[in-house]
This record gives structure tokens, C-alpha cells and sequence, in this order.
């Protein structure tokens, strides 16, 4: 984009082009997901209580299984032979639009999250450039860090209130006494439960991901001789710096997953809090049991999405803030 100030866009340009983003990425990510979750419902049905991790592409989510019977889309009675079987099966029995299926709901997190994300990577990007200069390599590691960090504080607590409500179907009425009891009872700090481990993990990745972004962009930009990044340059850049992120921080990956879904699964069926529940705690639980290599189980899968993901975010974002700078300098042209 041109440094001109004419040219830059606005805090609102910058989370509509974010919004816009998420929004591609989920429709092109979820059905992967939505495919994922039933091939592991069929080998292992999901039993009340128990949950399970749902990733739109951007962020992921905890769904927790209302009953044994329940009819829901992640319970579909339907053999999968695999994952091009399942694909073909669920557009013949259910319609396509079953590959979307728990899109809504996710989006309603992920929109907020990208935006909150991705224009104060922008705007703290801007500030840090006037005071460390343009080329400071530390910039996309602070902006990064910094804007993750942000977007996991605001949104920890709507995730979970929004994973009661999924489960419970409580009206607005009945939340919000649920959520001043538990207020009340365990303090503010219990709606960010689960927070810790969801930073643990997302600000190293936004902080290699955005590092690694911007030092690809500029040398695929260098290579070919070009000023600006084209959409192929932000979605080679993304996938490879989406790819190195997942797999450096998969073993705090791994650990949040286990901890959210067992404190779900502890506040379904009523069972006692444990001791011992720190990321590091469970991190040697998981060594114990499994090895060095349950920190990295299911790398494959994880790659599948999150490369493409980042891949596809990154490129509309990019795309879209050139729209706006062209447009607003073609605004401001105007006599």
C-alpha cells in the first residue's frame, strides 16, 4: 500500500476488510471440519457431556453434546468410509448445506476476534514504525503479540457464555443470573477461565506468524521486483508462515484443547474440581502417558487447515486494504 496518507484507509475499512476475511475463510474451512467431526463421531460416539473442539478456520470452539440421542449434525447416523466418501454422502443425504453446519454461531466469535486482531496489527504496526523506524524486524513480533493478546482478553468471556448457552438453551434471562451466580460465587476472573492456556498458545503463533509473514512478503516482493504484495504473494507468504506457526506452537495447542474441554466436561456432569490443572501440569500428564510425541498428535490435520486458513485470510486482507487505499485515493483525487 502507498505511504501517502491520502491513500490509507480507515480503522473501519480495515474491520470491514477483516470481517469480510473471516468470512471467506470459515466458508472455505468449515465443511473440512464439519467432515472431521463426523468421521470421529462415527469411531467414537459422542456420549452426553462430552465435548469436542469445532474450527471454522480462524478460531476454535468448544461444542458440548447435549444427549445420547440427540439429532444434532455432529451425530448424523451415516457410515463414512472416509473423508471423499463422507463429502459425497452428507451432500446426497443432507444437502450441501450440511457442510456448513454450526457456521452462525462460530462467526459470531470469529468476526470480533479478526477484526479486533488483525486492525490493531495494523494500527499498532504504524505507531511502532514512527518510533523503532520502518525496518525494525521486532515490529511484527510486538504488533502481533500485542494484538492477540487483545482480541483473546476481550473475547475469552463472550466464548464462554456463548458455550453455556449453546448447551444449556438458556433464555437471556435465566444467563444472566447463571453468570452472576458464577460471578458471585468464584469472582470475576472465572469468565476468563481457560485464558491462559489460549494465550500460551496464540500469542507465540501470531507473534512467529506475523514475523515470518512480513519476511516472506518482502523477499517474494524483492524477488519478483514488485511495490505492493499480490494476491498470490500474500497466500504463499501466509500458508508457509501459517504452516511454521502451527507446528512450533502445536504442544500449547494440544494442552488447551485438553483443558477446555475437560472443564467443560467437568461442568456438564458435575465432577469435582482436580488439582493439578496448570498448562505445565497437563503438559506432563500428556508426556507421561503418551511421550514427547502426544505433544504434536494431530499435526496433520492441523496443517490441512491451518495453512489454507491463513492462507486465504491473509490474501482477501491484503486485497481488500489495496481496494480501499485505491478507492480512498481516487475519492480524494476528486476536485
Amino acid at each position: 500500500m502507498s505511504d501517502s496518507n491520502l491513500d490509507k484507509i480507515t480503522i473501519i475499512q480495515q474491520a470491514i476488510v477483516s470481517c469480510c476475511g473471516a468470512i471467506i475463510t470459515s466458508l472455505f474451512v468449515t465443511p473440512l471440519d464439519v467432515i472431521k467431526i463426523r468421521l470421529q463421531a462415527q469411531s467414537n460416539p459422542f456420549s452426553k457431556g462430552k465435548c469436542f473442539v469445532y474450527y471454522n478456520g480462524l478460531m476454535d470452539h468448544i461444542y458440548v453434546c447435549e444427549n445420547r440421542d440427540s439429532k444434532a449434525w455432529y451425530k448424523k447416523p451415516v457410515y463414512f468410509k472416509g473423508t471423499l466418501d463422507a463429502f459425497v454422502k452428507i451432500i446426497q443425504t443432507e444437502g450441501i448445506k450440511s457442510l456448513w453446519s454450526g457456521l452462525p454461531p462460530t462467526l459470531i466469535m470469529a468476526l470480533p476476534t479478526t477484526a479486533i486482531c488483525f486492525t490493531c496489527y495494523d494500527q499498532l504496526s504504524e505507531v511502532l514504525k514512527s518510533r523503532l523506524g520502518k525496518d525494525d524486524e521486532h515490529i511484527p513480533v510486538l504488533a502481533g503479540s500485542l494484538s492477540r493478546f487483545g482480541s483473546v482478553t476481550v473475547v475469552s468471556p463472550l466464548e464462554l457464555i456463548r458455550t453455556r448457552m449453546q448447551y444449556r438453551k438458556l433464555p437471556y434471562k435465566q444467563l444472566y443470573a447463571c453468570i452472576s451466580s458464577k460471578v458471585a460465587t468464584e469472582g470475576w476472573f472465572s469468565l476468563w477461565r481457560g485464558w491462559s492456556s489460549t494465550v500460551l498458545r496464540d500469542i507465540p503463533f501470531s507473534a512467529i506468524y506475523w514475523y515470518n509473514y512480513e519476511r516472506f512478503k518482502r523477499m517474494m516482493c524483492k524477488e519478483v521486483g514488485a511495490r505492493e504484495p499480490t494476491f498470490f504473494i500474500a497466500f504463499t507468504s501466509g500458508a508457509a508462515s501459517g504452516s511454521i506457526a502451527a507446528v512450533v506452537t502445536l504442544p500449547f495447542d494440544v494442552v488447551k484443547t485438553h483443558r477446555q474441554t475437560a472443564l467443560w466436561e467437568r461442568e456438564t456432569l458435575k465432577i469435582p474440581q482436580r488439582d493439578c490443572t496448570s498448562t505445565w501440569a497437563v503438559m506432563r500428564k500428556i508426556v507421561t502417558k503418551n511421550g514427547i510425541a502426544g505433544l504434536f498428535a494431530g499435526i496433520v490435520p492441523r496443517l490441512f487447515k491451518v495453512a489454507p486458513a491463513c492462507a486465504i485470510m491473509i490474501s482477501t486482507y491484503e486485497y481488500g486494504k489495496s481496494f480501499f487505499s485505491n478507492l480512498n485515493g481516487k475519492m480524494n483525487q476528486r476536485p
